[in-house]
């Protein structure tokens, strides 16, 4: 992929200064030059994101198709890297021909909070509505991805735009499993499953290890990561999603990514690889990446041909040990809401939307009011992801 052009580039940039701030809209591939203030900024964020940190957002750019026209709004405070989203200007809302803005995702990337340095977030996001008031384009208005409810972000929004009498909605919902607790994990599993349920597991692990040496291997450092990767993409589309093609290894671009970001976060300390083996052979594989004050279940992988012996929920029983870590105080499952499996298992909920505020004038903001209204009023759970 041929970066921009200068004259390209150039033209994308609009600042909006102020009280030492300033927030410009730039080609992705010019954070390429600043790693390390990137890095130095998620370690610092007011909410962690490792979807839009520097060793996962840029493989995912890199690798996956159509992202020419993907730029990053990029806040700086006192002359330090303080914030960025990922912004395009999409020309169809869902199945609906209505321009707008819209936070940047993709199907593997599962938080959408921006990355914004604790302390700064009224700041980033006055910076930002002002530019989408101002630069508003064809669009009708704001759409974000991917926001945890409730969260620092989406508090600080809701105060900012509360301050212009600016409209914001929430126009989906879900909740997903997570695990926040000060519970041992022999006690959390003794409290979420029946004890019914906690004997089949034993009986089930018994049973497996009838079939040869079963063991367990946790690691948080970058050794034999290729090898790990390489596994992990082997054990995914073994199973039902490589026979639905959704398997990560079914398209070139999205194994890079896969192999790309993990090997980067491995190098940080931002990964922790859990493996369940049978002789060696890998039955049930778990990435997941530590953002600490919490953490994120990226991926995880199961041999099907195993199934009777449950090791992926063996594996997940293994993971609760998550809980005895002093610097991670949850962990999101990164799973659809009503999971089967994690549901089960993880009890606590994290509320995850999709917002749409207003921008621009005051025709523009009451055009996007009637269209929001009825949006609501025709779906109230939300268009489809």
């Amino acid at each position: 992929m041929a970066p921009p052009a200068p004259a390209a580039a150039a033209a994308t940039r609009v600042a909006v200064s102020g009280q030492a701030s300033r927030l410009t809209f730039v080609p992705w591939r010019d954070l390429e030059a600043e790693i390390d203030a990137w890095d130095r900024l998620a370690r610092n964020a007011s909410e962690p994101n490792p979807f839009f940190e520097s060793w996962y957002l840029l493989p995912s750019l890199r690798n996956l198709p159509e992202t020419d026209a993907v730029r990053v709004l990029r806040y700086e405070q006192d002359g330090e890297l303080a914030g960025l989203l990922p912004m395009v200007r999409a020309g169809r809302y869902y199945r609906w021909p209505v321009p707008h803005l819209s936070s940047w995702l993709h199907a593997n990337c599962f938080c959408g909070v921006p990355l914004v340095a604790n302390g700064a977030e009224m700041r980033f996001w006055h910076a930002v509505l002002h530019w989408a008031d101002g630069q508003p384009g064809a669009a009708l208005f704001m759409h974000l991805r991917g926001m945890v409810l409730g969260g620092p972000l989406h508090l600080a929004l809701g105060a900012a735009a509360a301050r212009d009498g600016r409209q914001v909605e929430v126009v989906h919902a879900e909740a997903r499993a997570m695990l926040a607790s000060e519970l041992s994990p022999d006690a959390y599993l003794e409290a979420s499953l029946s004890g019914k349920k906690r004997k089949e597991l034993r009986r089930q692990s018994s049973r497996l290890a009838e079939e040869g040496t079963i063991a367990f291997e946790r690691r948080t450092d970058d050794g034999g990561i290729a090898a790990w990767c390489e596994a992990f993409l082997a054990l995914e589309q073994a199973g039902w999603k490589g026979k639905a093609g959704s398997a990560l290894a079914c398209a070139d671009g999205t194994a890079r990514m896969f192999c790309e970001g993990l090997e980067g976060a491995a190098r940080r300390g931002r990964l922790e690889r859990l493996t369940l083996t049978l002789d060696g052979r890998p039955l049930a594989m778990l990435a997941t990446f530590l953002t600490p004050p919490g953490a994120y279940s990226y991926k995880t992988a199961f041999a099907e041909d195993f199934a009777r012996f449950s090791p992926g929920v063996l594996l997940q029983r293994e993971n609760l040990a998550v809980l005895e870590r002093a610097d991670v105080a949850w962990s999101d499952s990164c799973a659809s809401a009503d999971h089967p499996m994690i549901d089960h298992l993880w009890r606590e909920r994290r509320g995850i939307g999709r917002l749409s505020i207003a921008i621009g004038g005051r025709l523009r903001r009451a055009a996007f009011r009637r269209f929001v209204r009825a949006e609501i009023a025709r779906n109230p759970a939300g268009p489809p992801p």
